[in-house]
C-alpha cells in the first residue's frame, strides 16, 4: 500500500485580487521507504507542496492522502498531532536550538509531542546520535560544531519521533559538495535502517542524482520522472 497519494492537487496563492496558481494538478503516489527527490528551480513549486504534504497548509483543490489520511481535511490542531506523530522535517538552515545541547536539540520533539518516560528517550536519543556519529559531540551547542555536523543532528531530530516519513527542503543548501553528499548517504542509510520514506527538495543537480525516484517540477507541474532504483514509487 503506497504511503501517500497525490491527485489533481491545486494551490492557489492570493497576490492582492489576484490568484497566482503555484501547483497545477499534481498526481503521483510514493510508496513506504522511497527515497524521493522533488527538483527544479526556484518557484517551480517544491516547498508548497512540502508543505502540503507536512500538514503547514491546505491545497485549493485535489486529495491529499497520507498514511491513509486525507490531510487535506485535518483541522489546524488536527494538522499539527498528525504531524507530530508521522512526519519530521529537515531545514537548509538546520533550525536548531541555540541554547539547547546537540543531545537536546534531538531529545526536543519527544518533550512536544509524545509523552514518553526519561529513560526511552534517553534511549532513543543515544541510538540516533550514534547512527548520525555524533555521540561525541552530544553535550555540545550548535555554534560549536560544522554545518555538515548540524544537519547530522537536524537528521537526528527528524527520525527521534519515529516518522513515517521525513521531509528536507533543500537540506544540503548551505554545506559543502563532499559534506552534503554524506549528509545524503546518511539519510540512504537512516532511510534502510528505520524503514522512514525521505522526500527532499532540490534544486542541485550534483545531489539529485543521489536520488532514488525523482520528479521534475516546472510552473507548479510534474514536467518529469525518473527512476533509478531501490525505492517504487508510481
Amino acid at each position: 500500500m503506497e504511503l501517500m497519494k497525490a491527485a489533481n492537487i491545486v494551490k492557489d496563492y492570493m497576490v492582492g485580487e489576484v490568484a497566482v496558481r503555484a501547483l497545477n494538478g499534481l498526481s503521483f503516489t510514493i510508496d513506504p521507504a522511497s527515497f524521493v527527490s522533488f527538483v527544479g528551480p526556484s518557484g517551480s513549486g517544491k516547498t508548497t507542496l512540502l508543505n502540503l504534504i507536512g500538514c503547514l497548509d491546505k491545497p485549493t483543490g485535489g486529495t491529499l492522502t497520507v498514511a491513509g489520511t486525507d490531510v487535506a481535511a485535518l483541522s489546524r490542531k488536527e494538522g499539527a498531532a498528525f504531524r507530530g506523530e508521522n512526519i519530521g522535517f529537515i531545514f537548509q538552515d538546520f533550525n536548531l536550538l541555540p541554547v539547547l545541547t546537540v543531545y537536546e536539540n534531538i531529545e526536543y520533539p519527544l518533550l512536544m509531542v509524545q509523552s514518553l518516560p526519561a529513560n526511552e528517550r534517553e534511549e532513543r536519543v543515544m541510538k540516533l546520535l550514534d547512527a548520525v556519529g555524533m555521540l561525541e559531540q552530544e553535550n555540545k551547542y550548535p555554534d560549536q560544531i560544522s554545518g555538515g555536523q548540524k544537519q547530522r543532528v537536524a537528521v537526528a531530530r527528524a527520525l527521534v519521533t519515529k516518522p513515517r516519513l521525513v521531509l528536507a527542503d533543500e537540506p544540503t543548501a548551505n554545506l559543502d559538495h563532499k559534506t552534503a553528499y554524506m549528509v545524503i548517504e546518511l539519510m540512504k542509510r537512516m532511510r534502510d535502517e528505520f524503514s522512514t520514506t525521505f522526500i527532499f527538495s532540490t534544486h542541485d543537480p550534483k545531489i539529485v542524482g543521489e536520488a532514488e525516484i525523482i520528479y521534475t517540477l516546472e510552473d507548479g507541474q510534474i514536467t518529469g520522472r525518473e527512476e533509478k532504483g531501490g525505492g517504487n514509487c508510481g
